[in-house]
């Protein structure tokens, strides 16, 4: 009797620490993105509709510049269960939305947003970019795989005050 209950007791633990494990790996969003609103694309019956979504984020290392994210969300029975891998198709508008303020020196090329886009292979990412003849930050959008990326992209661009000037390093630095 003793032994039948904590074999219970060590499948409902292994079962809670597998179900941890499933959240961290195949949830979706970044940690500092809000959910602006959905379309839906397709209409699946009893099961969630595919649908283009949109989302904002703050770049983390410049105040004052907030970028809006959409993307296409699969659908269906897959997605449920969060097996289902979205689409590369992704869309990216940057703007200013305050007075432009560095927290530090920016890397250029850094990763400002990622998501997954299915549950281990494919994310979604947004990657900051200067171009400091011109004092622009440039913000480039696209979906990548552990083995092959996706040449479907999206770019956008913010400029800033030449009283402004942005100081940047490079990854390699």
């Amino acid at each position: 009797m003793l032994r039948k209950i904590l074999v219970t007791l060590c499948i409902a633990a292994l079962l809670f620490v597998l179900a941890t494990v499933a959240y961290f790996v195949f949830r979706k969003g970044n940690t500092h993105q809000q959910d602006i609103g959905s379309v839906s694309t397709k209409h699946n019956w009893l099961t969630p509709d595919d649908a283009i979504k949109v989302s904002s984020f703050d770049d983390p290392d410049v105040s004052g510049v907030t970028c809006y994210i959409s993307y296409a969300e699969k659908g269906g029975a897959s997605s449920m269960i969060g097996l289902a891998e979205d689409t590369s198709d992704v869309s990216i508008a940057c703007r200013q939305v305050g007075s432009i303020n560095f927290s530090k020196i920016i890397q250029n090329g850094e990763d400002v947003f990622s998501r997954n886009a299915s549950p281990l292979f494919k994310k979604t990412k947004v990657v900051r970019m200067i171009d400091e003849k011109r004092n622009v930050l440039v913000y480039v959008a696209t979906t990548s795989r552990v083995i092959e990326g996706s040449p479907k992209n999206s770019i956008s661009v913010v400029p800033v005050d030449k009283d402004n000037p942005i100081k940047a390093k490079s990854i390699k630095d």
